[in-house]
């Protein structure tokens, strides 16, 4: 199931808020002692994430089929997509495991879709959510951050914004899961305008890029085929420039693969390539002629099918599934949700390699922080093989939280 981008939602009462995590994401399906790992392609990934198998231990007999994010963090202590592509491309076991010696991997899950026997997609969110917490999957290598019920999305993003993640996710309550499905019951609130978007082509280099890449051609799918949808000439370190110049070359062909008119400057001297390499954007705006205004590469997707990407359009543009019975009642008797257990304590998304208890001084000033209803900032460890330890948190006074409205985290790091 894929979100739709789009704006908050007009009633909080009616959906969840999670965190967005900057990873890539991944079935795990556990079961009989291991862990078989899926992209979103569908293409097996198993041996590229060696220490993500601890998790069939952590699950122990249960037979589980779980989603969620694969993240790496950079060396700033937050999750990083550029620390993880050093990690995505690796297809041999034994690589893979050693290069998870200095950068790790984590497993975040946010739905559980199988358990024992039973199929739950059918389930309301509610419900498979409640559910994945009863699992208590907290590891070294795997964790659950928590969904936000009752509480302001304004707030929820704003807490992402100030601890410098990629935005939020809304979940409608009552919807179901929808395999391969991209819903707006499930919406993509980002603070950065990004989009996946598809090499056609690039332009040579100039002085100091001769004999590399200048600019990628790129485009998105439309009713008329492969889109020109501008080009993207920064974000490149040297390394990603050769490498994406290995990727290309062989794709060569003689002819454009867009389908629209592309302007004769952007044209002039293109290599055209076969439209199979997808990458990620940062952009500041769409123009009215289908552009995107000052992009900046941000990575190489290979977790992503090109012909799935398209021009990400704004939620209510797309009509939501409204799942099982009424949309805005409280399915299956599940009652309602306390708001003290997401607003009055502290919780502890801990989504890096291990936890890492925090020191004397700094621990005593986070502590008065989320009493004051803070957001407590991130800690990253600069071992980089800490032992795991049990991380402290810290319980805010839930009268002060609620007074407040505002919502307390403590996301612990460490690579």
């Amino acid at each position: 199931m894929l979100a739709v981008a789009g704006e908050l939602p007009a009633e909080d009462a009616d959906w969840a808020y999670e965190m967005k995590w900057d990873g890539i994401r991944a079935i795990a399906s556990i079961g009989g002692g291991e862990v078989r790992l899926f992209s979103r392609t569908g293409r097996e990934v198993t041996a590229t994430y060696p220490e993500l198998q601890g998790l069939a231990a952590a699950a122990g007999e249960r037979e589980l089929v779980l989603d969620g994010e694969i993240v790496a963090f950079g060396e700033n202590g937050w999750p990083s997509f550029e620390a993880l592509q050093q990690r995505m491309n690796l297809a041999s076991a034994g690589r893979a495991s050693r290069k998870a010696v200095d950068i790790s991997v984590s497993l975040v899950t946010f739905d559980v879709l199988f358990a024992d026997s039973r199929t739950l997609i059918d389930q309301p969110y509610r419900l498979r959510r409640a559910e994945l917490d009863a699992l208590g999957l907290d590891g070294p290598h795997w964790q659950t951050p928590p969904a936000f019920t009752e509480v302001s999305g304004v707030d929820v993003q704003a807490l992402s914004q100030r601890n410098h993640l990629e935005g939020i996710v809304a979940k409608r309550l009552v919807s179901r899961y929808e395999p391969g499905r991209r819903s707006a019951a499930w919406l993509k609130i980002k603070n950065r305008l990004r989009q996946e978007v598809v090499v056609g082509g690039w332009r040579p280099g100039k002085e100091g890029r001769t004999g590399q890449i200048g600019s990628l051609l790129v485009g998105v799918h439309g009713a008329e085929g492969l889109l020109y949808a501008g080009h993207v000439g920064t974000g490149f370190t040297q390394e990603t420039l050769a490498m994406l110049l290995d990727r290309l070359t062989p794709l060569r062909r003689p002819t454009t693969p867009f389908t629209n008119e592309i302007p004769a400057d952007h044209a002039r001297d293109a290599a055209w390539t076969e439209p199979v390499l997808v990458i990620e954007v940062e952009f500041a705006a769409w123009t009215t002629a289908g552009r995107l205004r000052a992009a900046a590469y941000l990575g190489l997707r290979s977790d992503k099918n090109p012909d799935d990407v398209v021009r990400e359009l704004l939620g209510e543009e797309v009509q939501a599934d409204p799942g099982p019975g009424d949309e805005h009642a409280d399915p299956a008797g599940s009652g309602p949700h306390d708001p003290g257990a997401d607003l009055g304590e502290v919780r502890q998304l801990r989504v890096a390699a291990s936890g890492q208890g925090l020191g004397g001084e700094q621990r005593a000033e986070d502590e008065q922080e989320a009493e004051n209803g803070h957001v407590v900032r991130v800690h990253r460890s600069t071992r980089k093989n800490p032992r795991p330890s049990q991380a402290s948190s810290a319980t805010a006074r839930p009268s002060e939280c609620a007074r407040s409205g505002s919502v307390s985290v403590l996301i612990v790091g460490c690579a």
